[in-house]
């Protein structure tokens, strides 16, 4: 079996020991947010790995009660096809998870990448 055959159900044990290593502290500021794998990336950037939709804390009116959940998307084909092995998954994906919770709290691109999350 090759390293790139992890099924999906695999993968999503994995998304799931990541988000379970965000700490408490972090991860109990996390507000209206649904984690989802999708197969693959959007056909305009293939190489993406995730995405957060929605709207970060910063940006959020005083009362955003009632919206729809922010999403984190996390691509699983990207993601395996760009790993050599399962520890190197491990840690791709868990660099993902703190990305988009981190644009979630309102930190970009710029910054996550002065932070090694980029």
């Amino acid at each position: 079996m090759e390293f790139t055959d992890v099924t999906a159900r695999e993968f999503d044990a994995l998304v799931e020991e990541a988000l379970d290593a965000v700490p408490a502290e972090l991860a109990g500021l996390v507000r209206n947010v649904v984690v989802l794998v999708e197969d693959e990336a959007p056909d305009d950037d293939p190489d993406l790995l995730g995405y957060y939709d929605g709207l970060a804390l910063t940006e959020r009116p005083a009362n955003h009660s009632g919206a729809l959940p922010d999403r984190i998307l996390l691509f699983r084909r990207p993601l395996i096809e760009m790993c050599e092995d399962r520890d190197h998954l491990v840690e791709e994906i868990g660099i993902t998870v703190v990305h988009e919770i981190a644009h979630h709290f309102g930190i970009d691109d710029r910054r996550l990448h002065d932070l090694g999350y980029a």
